[in-house]
């Protein structure tokens, strides 16, 4: 069946292979697909959202650039604080907000003020250093959605801070409705800049569809469910789940089940660079990350100081009352994370 094409099924996938992963999609063998099971993770204080973490874990910590990736919600506004997140800083990386339901509203030390809604991305790109905040707005029941990050190579690492707002447009692609929000992918462009080959898509799969769709056999793919259930090369995966794929695929294949899916496809080539992770910092050593955070510091010391600060990552919002201080360092150098 050529990439791009569909076929209905019937109840859940059969697989009679023996060793249904190994498969060759054209370009030999290839390493089997794994599952990445989510951890919980408090966002705040006690009445504060709880997200699901999938990157960065011990046992992958990159798809492509992509390295961090949290899925959160429904979260019911009026039982949890929901998305309460106070100013703080980011080296290295790009955030980028996408949201399912609910409104977002995010400022940074750029002096953006935007408010994210379902279908719209936030891509504030940290370079050197940048700082925001996001608060879930009243008015919506529920907020619901994925906070990313892509790490920065060498070339945008201690580049200027940037934000960009943007709309992405939907397609129907093979039966399925996907909207590419990052990188060019089946014939669409995400309309925030990228400055490594990325991908970052929302894919809606009606129900007991078989989706094949052609993707770079150097990339690394990311399949996160949201919703509904489905099967990637035989590995069945639900809700908050990351099925990671390692490159050499020419085609990607997802089943969803009878209820159909709601899934992220994240992807990209493998990060050449050193990569050093440490709370909200990437940097390529130990070293960086020191100096990013004694910056962070002295910043967190004038913003309690005397209402506001200007620094390293950038001059502060008005309307920041306070800001979230860095944690302790670990008493040992930290190292960077080694791939797979």
């Amino acid at each position: 069946m050529p990439p791009g094409a569909v076929r209905a099924k019937n109840g859940p996938v059969s697989v009679t292979e023996r060793d249904p992963a190994l498969v060759d999609l054209g370009a030999g063998p290839v390493a089997p697909p794994e599952l990445l099971e989510p951890r919980e993770v408090p966002l705040g204080g006690p009445r504060a959202m709880r997200v699901q973490r999938t990157l960065p874990q011990r046992r992958r910590s990159l798809i492509g650039a992509w390295c961090f990736v949290d899925h959160y919600g429904p979260d019911d506004l009026s039982e949890r604080g929901g998305m309460r997140v106070p100013g703080h800083p980011h080296t290295g990386l790009a955030t980028v907000t996408w949201l399912f339901e609910g409104e977002v509203e995010h400022r940074d030390t750029t002096g953006a003020t935007a408010v994210v809604r379902p279908g719209e991305v936030n891509l504030m790109t940290a370079g050197r250093g940048v700082a925001h905040s996001e608060f879930s707005l009243p008015g919506a029941a529920v907020v619901h959605g994925a906070q990313l990050w892509f790490a920065l190579p060498d070339s945008d690492v201690d580049g200027p801070r940037r934000f960009e707002h943007a709309v992405p447009q939907a397609r129907s692609v093979a039966g399925a409705e996907v909207r590419v929000f990052v990188g060019d992918w089946l014939g669409s462009t995400g309309a925030p800049h990228a400055p490594t080959p990325l991908i970052g898509a929302e894919v809606r799969l009606p129900p007991g569809i078989r989706w094949e769709a052609a993707i770079d056999p150097s990339h690394e793919v990311g399949v996160l469910v949201d919703l509904g259930e489905v099967d990637v090369e035989g590995l069945h995966a639900t809700r908050s789940r990351l099925v990671a794929l390692s490159p050499g695929r020419r085609t990607l294949v997802i089943e969803a089940g009878e209820a159909g899916a709601r899934v992220l496809v994240l992807a990209g080539e493998p990060f050449p660079d050193p990569v050093t992770m440490w709370w909200n910092f990437v940097g390529r050593d130990h070293d960086a990350i020191v100096a990013a955070r004694a910056a962070w510091q002295e910043q967190v010391v004038q913003q309690r100081a005397t209402g506001g600060a200007d620094g390293r990552f950038g001059p502060h919002p008005d309307a920041w009352d306070d800001v979230l201080p860095a944690p302790e360092l670990p008493t040992v150098r930290l190292k960077p994370r080694v791939r797979r």
